[in-house]
């Protein structure tokens, strides 16, 4: 086991990781380009507590519902813990929730009372009251603002709670007492990519299983970089588990991400596919301005570096196996990869030396690993950064996972898999159409490894259900069994390989049934092309909305300011359709009904809150109905 906190439930987290870890940071919010304020683990406990006590007095019932509005800060993790503490379950959201979610969610999940980050929120909340009729207090988290009437300050009502406290209030405590397994610890809605969210049910059991199973070691002197959404599940859990470990989270946001990395020197982080995609472009548009001499250097270092990994990996049985003879070498091969590898490890030591040291040094230079979620993380990208000495370890699950199902680990890293699933978690591939068991299935070859279907899982990570919505739970949950919705495979690695989404499935007129996900990977790996999106859905062939990249044609000499400046020079058009066409091709192992047949290029990127959520997933309903006549006119 790990040297962690194993609590009974999230309330007791803070009181034993203060009881254990004391003055020791547990967050450190960033005040300027080197400055950090510390809050102690006994801090956030205390104030917490404090807290607590103050809603309790307001009124916060036992398992009530409370609204988190906010985005990554020290008074977002001082209110969980204050909801927490009080026996509730926090409703969280981004503070850029749209006024219709914002609705929806608050009267939904039947909020009486919220906190609000900032002054911007607090006037749109406050526009928003007369159809929010459950909704009877607000509070405000930032200290700079003023609160509008009747809203309610953090720091009155800490300060409120500690007064209590001081007089032998002792009700927060009863109410950790209290707390059952089975409780809601939150309530997070979906990020809404196919409609109106839905309330994700997660028990305080739910997150305790995530902290006896996930496989990641972290431990208490590790420096872990907060940069993702802290109210998507994916981030949180890991915010707990540094709290279970006694590591110290720096927040930080994509602004000043560049800065801190360098300032931190972080350890670990949790990550989206998109960061290491920009960063992947960054380095190679770098090396690509620089010297030839350098050029040249990195190349050989690049070359050096992927055989001598590639030897390493064989010899180790850790190659990408999708059928039963993949990555299997004889007794010769064997010999030959042992020849290599003791070649090259002189070369590859100096290559690490002059090299990519200098790059891992852009990331802080102290990274231990960091594990990408939320999204496929591409191949190239993924065999890139491992190769140069920077560990990102895939994982996968969801937000009705608590989330994670599956993730590497950096002893046993097959690159091209989400690894495998973690202890507790068992694992179905099943027939999309039928629902019938593909693996395990001792039937089938090799018990269905290597044969695609929607991944299905059970384990204490699974979600309570939908909140107020019988109907959509009993769609994915039957038998305790849950059905990701996602496409995949087991390897013969005994790993995960997720293949894509089923709902993402676009079939075409004649029939045919693909993929859109692979497609948009290859095509975003091009210099030139920023975003994407597949279309074609009852059409006779398919084709693809692209944003190109700005920053990558100004690096081939196209001279342009902005997008719409761009696109109006006609060569963009024909090197976007050369790109495309290399890429997307019967000579790549795509199918002739894969081939894209047109393309429209935007003049406008996709965005965070419009056409992405907030982990940078497309909205494919928002796309379709916003860019539904450009669409259409592609296949006319």
């Amino acid at each position: 086991m790990y040297d962690r906190i194993y609590p009974a439930n999230l309330a007791e987290l803070f009181r034993l990781a203060a009881d254990r870890y004391g003055d020791s940071p547990a967050f450190m919010t960033r005040r300027g380009k080197q400055d950090w304020e510390p809050l102690s683990y006994r801090q956030l406990y205390e104030t917490g507590l404090a807290l607590a006590t103050a809603l309790i007095e307001l009124g916060v019932e036992a398992r009530e519902n409370v609204g988190l509005f906010a985005d990554n800060r020290k008074e977002w993790i001082l209110a969980d813990c204050a909801v927490q503490l009080c026996g509730a379950a926090d409703v969280p959201r981004a503070a850029d929730v749209t006024d219709a979610e914002l609705t929806y969610i608050v009267n939904h999940a039947r909020i009486r009372i919220a906190f609000i980050e900032s002054d911007r929120l607090q006037k749109r909340l406050l526009a928003l009251r007369d159809k929010l009729p459950d909704l009877q207090s607000v509070i405000l988290l930032d200290e700079a603002t003023e609160p509008a009437d009747g809203v309610l300050k953090l720091t009155d009502l800490i300060k409120r709670g500690k007064d209590l406290r001081e007089k032998g209030d002792r009700e927060a405590e009863k109410r950790i007492e209290a707390i059952e397994p089975d409780d809601l610890f939150t309530l997070i809605y979906t990020s809404g990519t196919t409609g109106n969210p839905k309330g994700v049910m997660l028990t305080h059991a739910n997150i305790v299983s995530q902290l006896k199973t996930i496989p990641v070691h972290i431990e208490s002197s590790d420096r872990i970089l907060s940069i993702l959404p802290v109210w998507h599940i994916f981030e949180r859990i890991f915010e707990i588990l540094a709290i279970s470990c006694g590591a110290c989270t720096y927040y930080s946001n994509i602004r000043t991400l560049a800065d801190d990395l360098k300032t931190v020197k972080p350890t670990f982080m949790g990550s989206a596919p998109r960061l290491w995609e920009s960063l992947h472009q960054r380095i190679l548009r770098t090396i690509a301005a620089a010297p030839r001499a350098r050029r040249l250097l990195f190349q050989a270092a690049y070359s050096v570096s992927r055989n001598y990994h590639e030897s390493t990996l064989l010899l180790n049985n850790r190659k990408l196996r999708m059928n039963s003879t993949d990555g299997r070498i004889n007794g010769i091969d064997r010999n030959i990869h042992h020849l290599r590898r003791l070649l090259l490890s002189p070369l590859y030591r100096a290559s690490d030396a002059l090299v990519f040291r200098k790059i891992r040094e852009g990331v802080g230079g102290k990274l231990k690993a960091t594990v990408s979620g939320g999204g496929a993380l591409p191949g190239e990208i993924d065999q890139f950064f491992n190769t140069i000495g920077i560990p990102v370890l895939e994982g996968y699950g969801l937000t009705e996972t608590s989330p994670v199902l599956a993730v590497r680990i950096l002893e046993s890293t097959i690159i091209g898999t989400v690894g495998p699933p973690i202890p507790q978690t068992e694992t179905r591939i099943t027939d999309v159409e039928t629902g019938e068991v593909i693996f395990p299935n001792p039937k089938l070859p090799h018990e269905g490894r290597g044969v695609r279907g929607e991944i299905c899982v059970r384990g204490p990570q699974v979600m309570k259900g939908y909140y107020r919505d019988k109907e959509s739970t009993e769609e994915v949950l039957q038998d305790g069994w849950f059905r990701t919705g996602d496409l995949g495979m087991v390897t013969f690695n005994d790993c995960l390989k997720i293949l894509g989404r089923c709902k993402d499935t676009i079939v075409l007129s004649g029939g045919e049934n693909l993929e859109p996900a692979p497609i948009e990977m290859l095509l975003s790996q091009s210099p030139l092309i920023d975003q994407c999106m597949v279309v074609g859905q009852d059409q006779k062939s398919i084709g693809v909305l692209i944003v190109p990249n700005l920053e990558g044609f100004q690096c081939e000499g196209f001279a342009a300011d902005s997008l719409d400046e761009l696109l109006e020079n006609p060569e963009v058009e024909k090197r976007i359709e050369t790109e495309i066409r290399e890429r997307v091709s019967v000579a790549n192992g795509f199918k002739p009904f894969e081939l894209i047949r047109a393309f429209r290029l935007l003049s406008e990127p996709f965005q965070v809150g419009d056409e992405l959520t907030r982990l940078f997933k497309l909205k494919r309903h928002v796309v379709d109905e916003k860019y539904k006549d450009l669409i259409e006119s592609m296949f006319q």
